[in-house]
Formats: C-alpha cells, structure tokens, sequence
C-alpha cells in the first residue's frame, strides 16, 4: 500500500524576518529551518509544537502577483486549521499577545473553534476538537 503525506504548505510573506518573529513568538511555532539560498531566497520552515509531519514554508513574495496574494491566500476564507488540545489556554495566551480573533471561541458539534487572522490577515481556525466527533486529533 501507497503511503503519502503532506509534508509542507507554502505561505506568502512579505518578509522572512517578521514572519519568523510572529510564527515562533507569537503562535509559539518551532523554527526548523532557516537556510540562505541566495540572491535574498530562504528556505524557512515553521511548525506548531509537537507536529509530525506537516508544516509552513514561509515564502517570500517578489512577483507583483505574489504579493496580491499575501494575507488573502483563500479569499478571505479560512485557510489554515490550528488544532489545539486546549483551545481556552491557547486563545487566552493569543489574545495577551495581540492576535487579532474575527470569531470568538464557539462550542460547535465537532469541537470548540475560534477564527483568528495572522500577521498578513490569513484566516486560520483555532479547533479543539471533540474525541467523539472528530478522530482527527490525537497525541500518539
């Protein structure tokens, strides 16, 4: 059997720097990787704690098309889902560091999700989901 995962999402930024400080300082992601290129390319890599297999590549914007698209990846939908094992502690902290949340927390069917906006607007759902409804998280 074929086993495949996703391994990386790339993320258009508008500079690698700020990026990293709100991803790790922030979000309180891990900073993996961040390797020169050249000719001002990077290669950084970013992901929650605990993750096992996928994370951010933030990359740098240079095209005019590319940089249209920063903070609007999805079209002002949600484009990224934050999973949590405790969305209170989480949210709290969040929002002592300034996160801007368009969506306060809602106990829905399959969990308790809040949205809340990255540096460049990027929507992304905070999601502690219920064990009963979702399978999806668990820490094994």
């Amino acid at each position: 059997m074929m086993k495949q995962s996703i391994a990386h999402i790339a993320i258009v930024v508008k500079d690698y720097d700020e990026a990293i400080a709100f991803y790790t300082e922030k979000l309180d992601f891990t900073l993996l990787r961040d390797e020169n290129l050249g000719k001002g390319k990077r290669w950084v890599i970013v992901a929650p704690p605990g993750a096992k297999e996928c994370s951010l590549l933030l990359a740098k914007a240079v095209t005019k098309e590319q940089k249209a698209h920063i903070g609007n990846q999805a079209g002002g939908r949600v484009f990224l889902f934050l999973y949590t094992d405790d969305l209170w502690r989480d949210y709290h902290r969040m929002i002592a560091r300034n996160i801007d949340f368009v969506r306060p927390p809602i106990k829905m069917d399959y969990g308790t999700v809040a949205v809340f906006e990255d540096l460049y607007g990027n929507r992304w759902d905070l999601l502690e989901p219920n064990d009963t409804k979702s399978g999806e998280f668990r820490d094994d």
